[in-house]
């Protein structure tokens, strides 16, 4: 687990009440348990139900946290967040549901598992959401729709539980989260890339490897903090950067071109959103 840069409390948080569980305390479920401790929630009240929990998950049995207790052991359960691999989801729904019931919220991040199958093998009121990993360092994005039973003081909890992470978006269509887990959910990987790629490029043009590494991992960082800080939009910033008949511009001409970034980024997305729907199935 990274710890959350600049946390500051949470009121909503603090304020929560009753016994949650964690399923899962990989890279996603870390930084949701980092986050809520940072902000406030009272450690005690979490149990992590994970069946090989790193060594810094075990470490916070020292502040309160339950490891592996048993359903009767932990009594009600007023909150459930699901964080563990999709696939592995079916052998793992078959102990959480003993932890629900009709009433628990269930907020599940896993990709493609819909709400359905979430209800169908786990039960409860559930909310299925699509974050990214930048929710390790405080800066995610999560996407969030609620099934219709799940109440407003419930729907209150999972965006305070999820926004310990970042930002939080809700929808009412969970069609659109096959997308969302394509752009938000799959698009660090995509960001990682291009600074991968753009410093293959620069050693393609002769710089050496480690200095076209600092160059591209710092430009890639950078221009992402200024398209956060900016208030102009991303296309304004590109033209901002682009002198007609320059360096910049001779660039473009090729990432724009029509079998350039546009057409590959589609296609790369499709694809994710295609996977994201099989993982239902």
């Amino acid at each position: 687990m990274l710890a959350m840069a600049n946390a500051s409390k949470s009121p909503a948080l603090q304020q929560l009440g009753g016994n949650i569980v964690l399923a899962g305390a990989g890279k996603m479920g870390g930084a949701l348990l980092a986050g809520w401790l940072a902000q406030g929630l009272d450690a005690g009240d979490v149990v992590v139900i994970d069946p090989q929990p790193s060594n810094e998950i075990r470490a916070l049995t020292a502040r309160g946290v339950r490891i592996n207790a048993s359903a009767a052991d932990v009594g009600a359960v007023s909150t459930m967040v699901v964080a563990v691999k999709p696939q592995t989801f079916s052998g793992a729904a078959e102990v959480l549901r003993g932890y629900a019931d009709r009433s628990t919220l269930v907020v599940s991040v896993m990709a493609g598992i819909p709400i359905a199958t979430l209800s169908a093998q786990i039960g409860g009121r559930i909310v299925r959401a699509m974050p990214n990993t930048p929710a390790a360092i405080g800066r995610g994005i999560t996407v969030a729709v609620a099934d219709s039973d799940v109440t407003a003081a419930q729907r209150a909890t999972a965006d305070a539980l999820l926004r310990a992470t970042g930002a939080v978006e809700w929808v009412e269509d969970e069609g659109l989260i096959d997308a969302v887990t394509a752009v938000s959910g799959s698009g660090p990987a995509y960001v990682f890339l291009l600074a991968e790629e753009l410093a293959h490029a620069g050693v393609a043009a002769g710089l050496p490897e480690q200095l076209a590494m600092t160059l591209a991992r710092a430009t890639v960082a950078g221009s992402g903090e200024l398209l956060h800080r900016s208030e102009l939009d991303a296309a304004t910033l590109r033209k901002n950067v682009t002198s007609p008949g320059g360096t910049t511009a001779a660039a473009l001409d090729v990432l724009m071109a029509d079998d350039g970034l546009r057409p590959l980024m589609t296609r790369a997305v499709a694809a994710a959103a295609k996977r994201s729907k099989e993982l239902a199935k």
